[in-house]
């Protein structure tokens, strides 16, 4: 019997799950079928139950529904926790599991994908919302040097460093700051997650924080050289990355938690990525 699972998101004609999926069933061997709901704002939870009750197995949730879903589950995961919001969920029965893969699809991008180890190396992250808060732990299991947080608000900061503290199981330095304590330092990885980049903008970033052999790293994907890739291009920064290995990495994650079984990213992250041009 095919099981079924969707991406729920409002709107959701753009959304690449569908193709993720699909692809990896037929790598996987694995009997189902994959469609997209569009979520009319405030029925969320009508849209959901329908599905469930016509024998939906699991959601993806896309914006702007991720704090709906959160609301909805019954058992939440750390991961999201964390994030505060969820991007997947899985039913059986009365349960709604939920699950944030956001922050590990992040970490096994630049890891495993680009070849970019995090043990022992000064991280940096921009922006202090939903897509940092779900990348604290998974980036501190990969054992920084240190970690730095930068906000503009910086009391913002400050609370991600208390909740990455409060959970972190080592012992990694974390520490928030405003853009202007980052004059004179540098770090090995730049991990840009504000929402900069959707509207052509630049964080007000001093170009002295990328090391020449550093990882620029944008989580927003498919627009192109952004101003934050473009400017570290400019410093001689050689190793840029969109997000579009994250979209892959997350959403297989989602796939293992489904059907048990982890499937290879490299052939979907190949279709997907666009020149950084």
């Amino acid at each position: 019997m095919t099981d079924r699972y969707a991406v729920i998101g409002n709107p959701i004609a753009q959304s690449k799950s569908p193709l993720i999926h699909s692809a990896f069933a037929q790598v996987t061997g694995q009997d189902i079928d994959y469609g997209k709901l569009l979520g009319p704002l405030g029925e969320f939870v009508a849209v959901v139950d329908a599905f469930r009750a016509s024998g939906g197995r699991g959601l993806n949730v896309t914006a702007p529904f991720k704090l709906d879903a959160f609301a909805y589950a019954t058992d939440l995961a750390l991961s999201a926790q964390m994030a505060g919001a969820v991007n997947a969920m899985k039913f059986e029965g009365d349960k709604v599991y939920a699950e944030n893969f956001d922050g590990v699809g992040l970490v096994r991008d630049v890891v495993h994908n680009l070849g970019c180890p995090l043990q022992g190396r000064r991280v940096l992250i921009l922006g202090a919302g939903g897509a940092t808060r779900g990348a604290l732990l998974p980036l501190l299991a990969e054992q920084p040097a240190e970690l730095v947080i930068v906000n503009r608000t910086v009391a913002k900061a400050h609370e991600l460093v208390a909740l990455a503290n409060q959970h972190q199981t080592g012992e990694v330095p974390v520490l928030g700051l405003g853009y202007v304590a980052l004059q004179g330092q540098a770090f090995d990885v730049v991990l840009n997650a504000t929402s900069s980049s959707l509207t052509a903008e630049l964080p007000p970033l001093p170009a002295s924080v990328f090391t020449p052999g550093c990882l620029a790293y944008d989580l927003t994907y498919g627009k192109g050289l952004t101003p934050f890739l473009k400017l570290a291009q400019q410093v001689g920064v050689t190793q840029v990355a969109d997000g579009v290995g994250m979209l892959a990495e997350q959403a297989a994650e989602a796939f293992a938690w489904w059907r048990g079984v982890r499937p290879d990213t490299a052939a979907v992250i190949a279709q997907l990525t666009l020149p950084l041009v």
